[in-house]
């Protein structure tokens, strides 16, 4: 870690109110250039506890980064986590405030709902499958606090890794069902098809990123609560959204998410 408490609460604070006041900063790094993970985290559990002091409550878990296609757009190199919340939940088929926003964007996702507790270090795609309950297809918004989208990775994490909404339904299905990497999936804005891809996209499996992010807050002394929804990545590259656009997301098997923007 290189920063002190102070700095990442600065850090935390000013993300925030990007947030609530829809005005992006340039990333993190251009002041803090030795910015590491520790610090990244540390400035997003800072954020996260501000929400929860404010009765914000969390919602669940989210993988970013996870496909090659996201890793090309955004020019990373793994995967980052994040945490989701209520102010975020939107209902399927309903309509999302656009002015809520500052650039968003959606992808598709596979979601999944654990049952037990999944804990590292050394979890692994089998200890995931045993622990999910169900999983069903989803919607991720995605904003990030950062000018032009404009991002390294420790900033990428600082900033909840661009979490800003999430929309799921369609048809829940029983993991051991479903042949998830795969299953495919159609993306489709204002009726036209502009991504299509297959669930293997996000690390040649969906519930390895779930694994990865088990690992991941093992470090920091954290777990994967039973009961817990996880968004595990986006399938295709990110897809950029102007008011009134409509979006509809088919998964194989597990049916349909839609939302429009207002």
């Amino acid at each position: 870690m290189t920063l002190d408490k102070d700095t990442i609460a600065k850090l935390a604070a000013r993300l925030e109110a990007a947030e609530r006041n829809r005005e992006p900063l340039t990333k993190i790094t251009d002041e803090y250039p030795a910015l590491d993970y520790e610090d990244a985290y540390a400035i997003q559990d800072t954020i996260r506890a501000s929400k929860l002091a404010a009765g914000v409550r969390v919602t669940g878990l989210k993988a970013g980064l996870t496909s090659q296609a996201k890793m090309r757009q955004m020019n990373v190199t793994e995967p980052v986590f994040g945490f989701l919340t209520d102010q975020g939940a939107y209902p399927d088929g309903g309509e999302v405030p656009f002015d809520k926003f500052i650039a968003p964007r959606i992808e598709a996702e596979i979601a999944l709902v654990t049952h037990t507790e999944l804990r590292g270090p050394g979890c692994h795609l089998a200890q995931v499958l045993a622990a999910t309950d169900f999983v069903l297809p989803a919607v991720e918004i995605l904003d990030s606090r950062y000018r032009d989208f404009k991002f390294d990775l420790v900033s990428v994490v600082a900033d909840n890794t661009s979490a800003a909404g999430f929309v799921a339904g369609g048809r829940p299905r029983r993991v051991n069902e479903l042949d998830l990497p795969t299953l495919g999936l159609v993306v489709e804005k204002n009726g036209q098809v502009v991504e299509t891809a297959a669930a293997a996209a996000v690390l040649g499996h969906p519930a390895t990123s779930v694994a990865m992010l088990a690992n991941n807050l093992a470090r920091r002394g954290q777990v994967i609560p039973a009961g817990t929804f996880i968004m595990t990545g986006g399938i295709t590259a990110a897809i950029s959204i102007a008011r009134g656009d409509a979006i509809t997301v088919r998964i194989q098997e597990l049916g349909s998410v839609s939302l429009r923007f207002a």
